[in-house]
């Protein structure tokens, strides 16, 4: 099982960074490659079980459920429920971690899949580099 991983250290605090994540409906506002996001389950986008619908800037639609939230870690788990990628199981976490000496924030992003070998190589390129590589980057960008 693949396990494709990227992290980012993000000029700003937690406390300023965490919101952003925390909130599963509000993606499309700082990850370029979301055009927008619509909550579809869930009376908030913090609730377990909230599902959200994203369409990409090429057009594909991706359907996500939350799966855990957790303030205290700072972590977010969700799943992919429908998408044009040619994976099955696959659960994704974002975690940030202050980075205590500089009041900055260590992001990491990363998710565990099943695919076929054929496109595994592609997949894990994808989406450590072009999905969580540049959300990361991208909020980085913000504070800089």
């Amino acid at each position: 099982m693949p396990r494709p991983y990227s992290s980012a250290v993000i000029p700003a605090p937690l406390a300023e960074i965490w919101p952003h994540i925390r909130d599963f409906g509000g993606i499309h506002r700082w990850h370029p490659a979301i055009e927008s996001c619509e909550l579809t389950r869930g009376a908030s986008a913090t609730d377990i079980g909230a599902q959200r619908r994203l369409r990409l800037g090429d057009g594909g639609v991706v359907v996500e459920d939350l799966l855990a939230l957790d303030d205290r870690g700072h972590a977010l788990t969700y799943e992919i429920v429908e998408s044009p990628f040619p994976v099955r199981r696959y659960v994704s976490t974002v975690r940030l971690a202050p980075v205590t000496a500089v009041g900055h924030t260590f992001a990491e992003w990363w998710v565990e899949f099943d695919a076929d070998a054929a496109d595994e190589g592609s997949l894990v390129d994808l989406f450590a580099n072009g999905v969580f590589g540049t959300g990361l980057a991208a909020l980085a960008q913000r504070y800089a």
